[in-house]
């Protein structure tokens, strides 16, 4: 079966608003990063692609079905919006097994696939903790068990590490990545660390246009030789924002240390650094606000 999800010419419209511009991108299984701005249009591009909006123009194309054929695109996908919620007063099995009988699964086959869930999520201890009492992480988990019941070729993720503290969000990403073993995982996020630590192909959006696609390691060529760390004093630290992208700053008494990008060496005392994706990131935002 087709596993790639092919976007051609997708455009989204809310009254006189834009939200989509013309955008081509062509996904293919495995983590897929797409990485933008709050407000950039993730969220509707993933509604589109989901069959919970309608595209104004365009192709969207999903396994090989066209995504005017919702009921069979559906039965693709798994779906994990931001704003995921679920039966407070159920446990965590109770809850599965529900929505495991809506999707029209058998009470035989539920039996098995519910504990099997939960244990691929690291939830089966918890099986019997309602889901009002867990914590965000575990919630998430739970949320992922449920886009997973029909055994989805493509899994989509919607800001799915905001709010979880850094022990849980590792978990989750580690999570995602297993999944994403035999299917698509589409990850949306403004969290830069999510895409860092799990894609490797990525797609950054702003302003309703795809403005960088490509691998990590190309995102990263983008500052090759422009990531400088020095030190300076506080009082300096003002005008140095004021002169350059400034990425870091660890004060410390009088003295600040920054990390800044800049298409020359901006002072004999600084040195070059290693760069990280947020430091591309942030680069490749700013040079669009200067176009």
């Amino acid at each position: 079966m087709d596993t790639t999800i092919k976007i051609t010419d997708l455009s989204k419209n809310f009254g006189s608003k834009q939200a989509l511009k013309n955008i081509s991108l062509d996904i293919d299984q495995g983590m897929f990063g797409l990485l933008g701005p709050n407000g950039a249009g993730k969220t509707t591009l993933m509604k589109i692609i989901s069959t919970l909006l309608k595209k104004s123009s365009g192709e969207v194309i999903v396994c090989g079905i066209p995504v005017e054929k919702s009921s069979e695109i559906r039965g693709l996908i798994g779906y994990l919006p931001q704003d995921f919620s679920m039966y407070g007063n159920m446990n965590a099995y109770e809850a599965l097994d529900y929505l495991a009988t809506l999707s029209g699964m058998k009470k035989s086959e539920r039996k098995t696939k519910v504990p099997e869930l939960l244990e691929k999520v690291n939830l089966l201890e918890q099986r019997k903790t309602k889901v009002k009492a867990m914590s965000g992480g575990m919630k998430r988990r739970l949320g992922i068990a449920q886009s997973m019941i029909h055994d989805p070729k493509v899994i989509i993720v919607d800001e799915p590490t905001a709010g979880l503290d850094p022990e849980e969000r590792v978990r989750f990403r580690n999570l995602l990545c297993e999944i994403a073993k035999d299917r698509i995982v589409l990850l949306s996020t403004h969290i830069v660390g999510d895409i860092e630590a799990t894609c490797e192909e990525i797609a950054v959006l702003n302003q309703g246009e795809i403005v960088f696609r490509g691998t990590v390691r190309e995102l990263l060529k983008l500052v090759e030789n422009k990531v400088y760390t020095l030190e300076i004093s506080t009082s300096e630290l003002d005008m140095m924002k004021e002169r350059y992208l400034v990425t870091g700053i660890l004060t410390s008494g009088s003295l600040t240390k920054v990390k800044l990008i800049s298409d020359e060496k901006p002072l004999e005392s600084a040195t070059l650094c290693a760069a990280d994706v947020e430091d591309a990131y942030m680069y490749l935002m700013k040079q669009q606000e200067v176009k």
